[in-house]
């Protein structure tokens, strides 16, 4: 059987599923054809049913969940994760709160958003671009501020850009929770013993990426050319955990609370479906 894989070419989701592009592992008879895209680009082809398998922004997810659910591997969800609210010149979270703020963001649909709208809710001055653009933008003094995702935690110092916040550490100050980014999905529509079968082949990936560290190397590097190597794993290090593995009963518990959170201020639908598989 031929199904789509979609995910992001940031090193952590080519890191996790290098052992299915390069068939590394057994896939059980099951065959991928892989589209590498911005997490926005993913989370909108999923809103237009194009996407079998694919990873998907948890803030994305609860717009679609009537036509996807979540499988326990491929996670990204942790601690001292989160997006990071930033700028070129200094800026209090007092002058954010009051929503006098010019924002740059990786995309409507990103956590990072949902993150975003949840600590300062009166923010709703926000232009979407692809987050990789975001520091540049905001050298250029286009804006204001950039919510930051990715790999960009590691390189914005060094560019003279300051941290306004760190979303990351609100939403665990507010919990006590690991924080859920996203994760991969998979159609309802398709059989149980497809979704089993590709939720066994994504954990062995996942097991064997992180059991062989270096045979991901070169799919990494392709997918991430402006990245040093200590870059590409201090990212890896950060997104790739025990959760990636399998959320386990804790990272359903954040998942669950980030879509509490989010549908009692009415930045997403509640969701009639159970938000898990298996």
């Amino acid at each position: 059987m031929k199904l789509s894989l979609s995910f992001s070419p940031c090193p952590n989701d080519c890191f996790m599923f290098d052992a299915i592009v390069n068939r590394r592992i057994d896939l059980e008879g099951l065959e991928f054809s892989v589209r590498l895209a911005d997490v926005e680009a993913l989370n909108k082809a999923a809103f237009a049913g194009r996407a079998e398998v694919t990873k998907l922004s948890h803030h994305a997810y609860a717009h679609c969940v009537a036509d996807y659910v979540l499988l326990n591997a491929g996670s990204a969800l942790g601690r001292n994760c989160g997006p990071l609210l930033i700028s070129q010149r200094a800026i209090s979270e007092e002058e954010v709160a009051a929503g006098r703020a010019r924002i740059a963001i990786p995309g409507k649909y990103t956590t990072a958003n949902l993150l975003l709208s949840l600590a300062f809710p009166e923010s709703r001055d926000k232009t979407e671009m692809v987050f990789s653009a975001i520091e540049s933008a905001l050298l250029e003094g286009q804006y204001d501020a950039g919510l930051i995702i990715h790999e960009n935690r590691f390189t914005y110092e060094a560019k003279g850009l300051k941290k306004i916040t760190d979303l990351g550490e609100f939403w665990e100050r507010e919990t006590a929770a690991p924080l859920p980014l996203g994760g991969i999905v998979i159609k309802r529509s398709l059989p149980d013993g497809v979704k089993h079968k590709v939720g066994r082949v994504l954990r062995r990936s996942v097991e064997y990426a992180l059991a062989h560290r270096a045979a991901s190397r070169d799919f990494v590097r392709l997918n991430a050319q402006e990245l040093s190597e200590e870059v590409m794993y201090k990212h890896i290090d950060l997104y790739v955990n025990r959760y990636s593995l399998d959320l386990g009963q804790e990272g359903k518990r954040a998942v669950e609370m980030l879509f509490a959170r989010g549908g009692a201020t009415g930045i997403i639908p509640e969701a009639k479906e159970d938000l898990f598989f298996g």
